[in-house]
């Protein structure tokens, strides 16, 4: 048990490390969450609209719309 906390630990220090030593690195990962964040962002506004909020008024008739799909076999 002891080694397998030990390999974690030596992982862990490394990447640590490798990121507290980055300059220009530093900058390229920052731009790459930016992006990320941005595209999912997006992604969940104009993809993927919140059907049963739309199609329901009420959290009861939200529930039981998910219920009846989940227990027709049919589909």
């Amino acid at each position: 048990m002891e080694i397998r906390q030990n390999i974690f630990m030596r992982i862990a220090r490394f990447y640590i490390e490798g990121f507290r030593s980055m300059t220009v690195g530093r900058k390229l990962w920052a731009i790459i969450i930016i992006k990320l964040i941005f595209i999912f962002l997006v992604m969940k506004l104009f993809f993927f609209p919140d059907i049963l909020k739309r199609d329901y008024a009420t959290d009861e008739e939200r529930a039981g719309a998910v219920r009846e799909k989940l227990i027709d076999r049919s589909l």
